[in-house]
């Protein structure tokens, strides 16, 4: 049976981690990892107001192979990154064990919640990444029916959905607000800044679904 590890590790000890620390005003999610050979090529988010100066210290990076914007919103856009080998250990191995990355955002600090297809896939990147000194904090384990992270015709999974519901009914968007994100997070038992990216993501993906994708009415 699949599992799911959910973990943090500090920025420093991971390649992208480091180099998201440098813009302060810049928060980062992994949108998913496709490996190339020998490398990995990642596709995260960006968000906020440091893009530009991200945009070149990527490019201009001795470890990154090639960098490409596939993407570009409003104080946000979205990369294409290819590493060299072996510049990127952490996602290496993500992807050497067989790995799926749900979700994953940091600044300092990152937030990880990958599904490994059993216990043994778990243990492989444990001692992946103690062989290569790679330390994180490993905050929950648990067996996960695959049903339960089922994408919907929006994009959404069903955690991002369950939180832009709660968001939502709760008046998040309203003006003025009647739910603070803090009381949010609370309510899901995560950090202010794992609901803020839950609730970004999935506005994301609805307005791309509503925006992009027009229904047959509308055709």
């Amino acid at each position: 049976m699949s599992v799911v590890a959910e973990f943090t590790i500090n920025a420093d000890q991971f390649l992208l981690g480091r180099l998201i620390a440098e813009h302060p005003n810049l928060s980062v999610e992994l949108e998913r990892v496709v490996p190339a050979e020998k490398r990995v090529m990642p596709y995260v988010w960006g968000h906020g107001d440091d893009l530009e100066a991200f945009e070149a210290s990527m490019a201009a990076d001795p470890h990154v192979r090639s960098f490409a914007v596939l993407d570009r919103l409003p104080d946000s856009a979205l990369y294409k990154i290819e590493w060299e080998e072996p510049a990127e250990q952490l996602i290496r191995g993500i992807t050497e064990t067989k790995a799926t990355i749900l979700e994953a955002y940091g600044d300092d600090e990152w937030t990880f919640r990958i599904r490994f297809e059993d216990h043994s896939g778990l243990a492989a990147f444990h001692n992946y990444c103690a062989d290569r000194g790679i330390t994180y904090r490993l905050n929950r384990v648990y067996a996960l029916d695959d049903r339960s992270v089922a994408v919907d015709a929006r994009g959404l999974t069903e955690l991002q959905h369950e939180t832009l519901v709660e968001a939502v009914g709760r008046g998040y968007f309203e003006v003025p607000r009647r739910v603070s994100l803090a009381e949010l997070a609370a309510e899901f038992g995560v950090s202010e800044q794992a609901v803020s990216e839950r609730i970004r993501r999935a506005t994301n993906a609805v307005l791309r679904h509503v925006l992009f994708h027009p229904s047959a009415e509308e055709q």
